[in-house]
């Protein structure tokens, strides 16, 4: 009896120090990930107010960081602001979903099919290589100035980052594993289904990560463009302050433009990690 009590004792110190080494590795990852981002916002900081104490322009040409952080602690408290990022991500979330279903139709289309993949397999990264602002007169052209020319374009500056994403990840599929699924019986469906689409996942996700970023640029040049009225926008915002000189304003609305890119770019990373991890790789 006292030997059992004498090892649950043992056992509940050995628990408790395991615990402990978790809390500190959580700990110490979270501050190895965390340190260098604050360095380097700190040094963009120091760069900064170096380059507006220089004189080469005047402030109100190019702010310094506390006359723009200042300026953008006021603007979040207008509820004009709210209004201006919710329309952009209304937009950026419909546009990217759309672009989505695209290259998810358009890459298991040419993937698999010979004749598809001759025919448009160039014609998927001439497209991808294409500015996206090139598409905007021809949107414009068809749609007038409205959401849908901006959806156009970021649906074109999307879908075939996604659609070679899915391509190269079907291409990369071991020959071992589309045996085992024919020896198993499945057929063309229940083999993307089963098979061929999770071995895709990291080449799938990749061409979701960029296409996002293809995605979000197009959004950003289709708002300064594409002005629709009564509709508040970052980039209507960036346009409003270029044409009344303000420079802090136009400076925190791009500040803001990045902070959310950065969040976006994390999310991606977080599933790449748990994609890893599920897969029995140790994320870098």
């Amino acid at each position: 009896m006292a030997v059992d009590t004498h090892a649950r004792q043992i056992a509940g110190l050995d628990a408790l120090e395991l615990a402990g080494d978790q809390r500190a590795g959580i700990a110490s990852r979270v501050w190895a990930r965390v340190w260098p981002m604050l360095t380097a916002i700190a040094l963009v900081l120091v760069a900064w107010q170096l380059v507006v104490l220089s004189g080469r322009w005047p402030e109100y040409v190019f702010a310094g960081p506390i006359t723009t952080f200042q300026d953008l602690g006021h603007r979040l408290g207008d509820p004009e602001f709210y209004q201006a990022v919710g329309t952009t991500m209304r937009r950026a979330v419909t546009g990217f979903a759309l672009a989505v279903l695209v290259g998810l139709v358009v890459g298991a289309a040419v993937s698999r099919v010979k004749v598809l993949r001759a025919a448009f397999g160039a014609l998927i990264t001439g497209l991808q290589t294409m500015p996206s602002i090139a598409w905007f007169p021809f949107a414009i052209l068809l749609f007038g100035l409205t959401e849908s020319a901006i959806t156009f374009v970021v649906i074109l500056g999307a879908a075939p980052s996604i659609a070679n994403g899915l391509i190269t990840g079907v291409d990369y599929t071991p020959p071992l594993l589309l045996r085992a699924g024919h020896v198993l019986g499945f057929r063309r469906l229940q083999l993307y289904r089963h098979v061929i689409l999770p071995a895709s996942l990291p080449s799938f996700l990749a061409g979701l990560k960029q296409g996002w970023a293809f995605a979000w640029r197009s959004l950003m040049a289709g708002e300064l463009l594409v002005i629709i009225a009564y509709q508040s926008s970052l980039g209507e915002q960036l346009a409003i302050s270029r044409e009344l000189s303000d420079s802090p304003g136009l400076i925190g609305t791009m500040i803001v433009i990045l902070v959310i890119g950065i969040v976006i770019d994390m999310l991606f990373e977080a599933a790449d990690s748990a994609l890893r991890r599920r897969w029995g790789l140790n994320p870098v």
